[in-house]
């Protein structure tokens, strides 16, 4: 009994410990005899763990080390409120501010006399019937809660705020009744569990737009009774010969379309002032169909369009597309300095073609892939183009001809609601609702290997995000981020989030620059 014990006790210690030390040895000589690392080759054993810290840093900074404010591209406080929003429908917060007031940024202005809620124009028909998390029971360890139906209050705007886009252009306007719509994200940097999610929820809840980025017009975009934004952009996805040409044919069998509403030609965007990227690991058969692309093949979408190479051919081409459409027309531009903005709105006045909406996206945007130096160093944040666009288009008098689409880290309502003070008319939001649907910000969207399903087209990854679940918490974002904007145009004394202002919003400086100055 004894020996039987003792050859056990052998056995299990050769497991625990011998098993160890051949794998340090193995590492030992391995790298030791290695010529590409400089650190491994004088440090095998210490610099292995070394590099290993180096790959979890990203995911040790995000839940460890940064604190609520400090995470980039957004904080924990961020992020957490769109979860909240768009489980719960909870916008509250406890205890306070975790925001540095001593820093300079952005603030709203407060009315001393806030507008009563039956004094602000809110439309409350229909109601958005959709499923919501309660919290039963929380300890440190487990959480229970549980799902139920309710319906919640829509915060649309009635017919006279509701914005109309091609008015006055096209034989199809556009009418929007609410502020917040999906920004550019296509079928291929996002799975089709994604995109359907998106699709059904937005439809939900009604009084918004879905745009479908560059990659065009897939089936999962039109899985929910939502109003879609058709993205062209210089790859021509959707509308495009086998050779890379402009296919008008196409295009007016989109422009038929009753889901399609609109269409943007995409000259830019914030996190790559070029053409888009998509690899080609993403490109499925499915998806290589709907391009008109072939399978398996890294795109890089030319870095601008060949059928026109200045603003008056730009120009052509916006009303070309409205006549033969029949539906609104607007362009989606990074602004890299005020003479270029002046040159484009000062030919559409010369020329009188005036596009049905601009979208300004920020230089601050995000993208399922790009190059550092773009997303890092080009293009004016979405704070300093929008007053810059609205001033612009005031002065040569072309500000009730069009309407501005703002994009760029809006997540919140009180970001979107400063982007409106600033001369918005609408809103779009991309990684918001990205989150909506279970992003982590795990950072690898370009990878193909997004561990939530949602910037993949791998099956099994994607198998994670349960269509019928998420749809119900991007309704409920939505919502949450309508009423938050209608409750802060209430305390600013207005009586619709319409009638936001430059008056409405003021800059303070860091403290310490004020304290200087003095």
């Amino acid at each position: 009994m004894e020996l039987g014990l003792t050859i056990v006790l052998v056995v299990f210690g050769i497991i625990i410990i011998g098993i160890p030390l051949a794998v340090l040895f193995r590492i030992y000589f391995h790298d030791r005899k290695q010529e590409q690392h400089t650190i491994l080759r004088n440090y095998p054993v210490l610099g292995k763990a070394r590099y290993i810290v180096e790959k979890m840093g990203p995911e040790l900074r995000q839940y460890l080390f940064n604190n609520d404010n400090e995470g980039k591209p957004f904080s924990r406080r961020q992020f957490e409120f769109v979860y909240k929003a768009a489980k719960y429908n909870n916008r509250m917060i406890g205890y306070g501010s975790e925001r540095d007031f001593e820093q300079g940024g952005y603030y709203l202005v407060n009315s001393m006399f806030p507008s009563q809620r039956e004094e602000v124009r809110i439309e409350q028909e229909p109601k958005v019937k959709t499923k919501l998390y309660r919290i039963e029971d929380e300890g440190l360890f487990s959480r229970k809660e549980k799902r139920h139906d309710t319906e919640l209050d829509p915060f649309l705007y009635p017919d006279e705020d509701a914005i109309i886009l091609g008015k006055d252009t096209v034989r199809q306007p556009f009418k929007v009744k609410g502020m917040i719509g999906q920004s550019a994200m296509s079928f291929g940097s996002l799975g089709d569990h994604a995109v359907t999610a998106l699709s059904k929820g937005l439809g939900m809840a009604g009084g918004t737009w879905m745009n479908t980025g560059e990659g065009s017009l897939s089936p999962y975009h039109q899985k929910g009774e939502v109003d879609i934004i058709m993205q062209i952009s210089s790859g021509l996805f959707g509308v495009r010969t086998e050779d890379g040409k402009m296919d008008w044919d196409a295009f007016v069998k989109k422009s038929r379309i009753e889901q399609v509403k609109a269409f943007e030609l995409k000259l830019a965007q914030g996190a790559k002032q070029r053409g888009g990227h998509v690899d080609g690991s993403k490109v499925t058969k499915e998806i290589a169909e709907i391009r008109n692309i072939k399978v398996g093949q890294t795109v890089d979408s030319p870095n601008r369009f060949h059928e026109f190479s200045d603003i008056e051919g730009l120009l052509h081409f916006v009303e070309k597309m409205r006549e033969l459409g029949g539906k609104p027309v607007g362009t989606k531009i990074v602004i890299g300095d005020e003479k270029q903005a002046e040159q484009y709105v000062a030919k559409m006045k010369e020329m009188n073609i005036v596009p049905d909406f601009i979208t300004i996206d920020g230089g601050e945007g995000g993208s399922g892939a790009t190059y550092y130096e773009l997303a890092e160093s080009v293009g004016l944040p979405a704070f300093s183009a929008l007053p810059l666009l609205d001033d612009l288009l005031k002065k040569y008098g072309l500000r009730e001809r069009t309407h501005i689409i703002a994009s760029g880290k809006l997540l919140t309502p009180d970001r979107a609601a400063m982007a409106l003070a600033l001369g918005a008319d609408m809103i779009n939001i991309a990684r918001g609702f990205m989150l909506s649907v279970g992003c982590i910000m795990a950072e690898v969207c370009h990878t193909n290997r997004c561990p939530t399903g949602v910037t993949t087209t791998d099956p099994k990854l994607q198998q994670a995000l349960a269509i019928e679940e998420k749809k119900y918490r991007v309704a409920n974002y939505v919502v949450a981020m309508r009423e938050g904007i209608f409750e802060l145009a209430a305390v600013a004394g207005l009586k619709s989030p319409r009638e936001f202002s430059r008056e409405h919003i003021v800059y303070k400086q860091h403290f310490k620059d004020v304290v200087q100055h003095r």
